[in-house]
C-alpha cells in the first residue's frame, strides 16, 4: 500500500511538471494567442486544475496496481503510452473537433498525453513491482 500512495504521489508530481513546461512553456505563447477562448488567469480554476490531474494519477495507478499481474519498468513504459494515446486522442483531436484551437495545439495536447502517461508509467513500473514469491 506504501508504494501505491508513494507512486501517486510521484506521478502527480511528475505530471504536474510536465503539464508547467507544455502549457506554461511550450504552448504559452499559443494559449496568449487564442485567449478569446480561455479564461482570464484571474478566472482560471488553478485548485480544481490540480484535483483533477490528482485523481487523475490515483486512477492511473490504480488501474495498474489493481489488474496488472505483471509488472516492472517495460509494463509500466506500455501501459502508460497505451493510456496516453487513448487519453490523448480525445484531449487533443477530440477538443480540436468541437474548439477552434490551431492543429498545432492538438497535436501538441495529443504528444503531450501520450508523453506524460509514459512518464508515469515509467515511475508506476518502477515504484509499484511484481511481489516476490518465496
Amino acid at each position: 500500500m506504501k508504494r501505491v500512495i508513494f507512486a501517486v504521489i510521484t506521478v502527480f508530481v511528475g505530471w504536474s511538471v510536465i503539464d508547467f513546461v507544455i502549457h506554461g512553456m511550450i504552448l504559452g505563447l499559443s494559449y496568449a494567442a487564442t485567449a478569446s477562448l480561455w479564461r482570464p488567469m484571474s478566472e482560471m480554476k488553478t485548485g480544481l486544475m490540480t484535483v483533477t490531474v490528482f485523481i487523475a494519477a490515483i486512477t492511473f495507478v490504480l488501474i495498474y496496481s489493481l489488474f496488472f499481474s505483471r509488472r516492472g519498468i517495460w509494463i509500466g513504459l506500455q501501459y502508460g503510452l497505451l493510456f496516453g494515446v487513448g487519453a490523448g486522442v480525445s484531449m487533443g483531436y477530440g477538443s480540436y473537433s468541437v474548439m477552434p484551437i490551431p492543429s498545432h495545439m492538438a497535436f501538441a495536447w495529443f504528444l503531450g498525453s501520450v508523453f506524460k502517461a509514459g512518464v508515469g508509467g515509467v515511475i508506476l513500473g518502477a515504484i509499484v513491482r511484481e511481489q516476490k514469491t518465496a
